[in-house]
């Protein structure tokens, strides 16, 4: 989101860097807000604060600067779009065939939704809202605490 606050901004760069740094030659990479995301099966096009892509990235047909076919999208919720990003948003980006979790982080709070799709292929829920608690990434064997990921914003 183009303007994002002070702790909007901290939260990213630990999730950034935290997941970055554990990817490291693994073939999974994320990519920031820049990289845009289309969904075909519903013709959005998309912005997430992050996205992580394993394999090659695979360009849109319509638009060989755009990306399909991402594995975990995380979102920063500022208070300005919290409810489309939980609500429509979400139910947009469960159409992606090879999106395995979709993490909600709250910057005004200290909490975090991350859905998951189960062995079934519905979507599971868990909320983390203490400090102490560890963020999950299975998908793409990453973990990150609540404290690395709040680290520095006075939560």
């Amino acid at each position: 989101m183009a303007g994002a606050g002070t702790r909007h901004n901290v939260i990213f760069s630990n999730v950034f860097i935290g997941i970055g740094i554990q990817l490291r030659g693994k073939p999974c990479r994320p990519c920031g807000s820049d990289l845009r995301i289309h969904i075909p099966e519903n013709s959005l096009y998309t912005y997430p604060d992050i996205s992580i892509i394993c394999g090659e990235i695979i360009p849109s047909q319509s638009d060989p600067d755009t990306a399909v076919q991402p594995t975990v999208l995380i979102e920063i919720l500022p208070p300005s779009t919290k409810y489309y990003d939980r609500g429509g948003k979400f139910i947009l980006y469960r159409d992606i065939p090879s999106l395995k979790e979709f993490i909600i982080i709250d910057s005004e709070s200290i909490s975090i939704e991350a859905y998951r799709v189960n062995p079934k292929g519905n979507w599971e829920l868990k909320d983390l809202r203490s400090i102490e608690d560890t963020l999950q990434l299975s998908s793409i064997n990453a973990s990150l605490t609540l404290r690395e990921i709040y680290d520095g914003t006075k939560l």
